[in-house]
C-alpha cells in the first residue's frame, strides 16, 4: 500500500512517551504513529454507528409495531403455557 510522508506537531511529553514505545514495540515511530490513528478511526467508526443504531432505537414503537408486540406476547404465552 502506498504510503504519504506528513508532519504532526504534538506536545514534547507525549512525543517522548511515544518515542519510549516505539523502542518497547521494537517498532518505528512512523508505524506506532499509523497503529495509534488507525486505532482511533476504528474506534471513530464504530461509535457512530452505534450512535445510529441508538438514534434508530431511541423512540417509541410505532403503533403497527406495537399491535405487533402485543401479538407476539399473546402467542408466547399461549405456547409457555402448552396451549398451542
Amino acid at each position: 500500500m502506498p504510503t504519504v510522508k506528513t508532519a504532526v506537531s504534538i506536545e514534547e511529553s507525549l512525543f517522548a512517551e511515544a518515542e519510549a514505545l516505539a523502542r518497547e514495540m521494537n517498532t518505528s515511530r512512523s508505524r506506532l504513529f499509523a497503529l495509534a490513528l488507525e486505532e482511533f478511526v476504528r474506534s471513530h467508526r464504530s461509535r457512530q454507528i452505534r450512535e445510529r443504531i441508538d438514534a434508530a432505537y431511541a423512540g417509541a414503537p410505532d403503533p403497527a409495531e406495537q399491535a405487533l408486540q402485543r401479538r407476539m406476547r399473546r402467542q408466547h404465552k399461549k405456547i409457555v403455557e402448552g396451549e398451542w
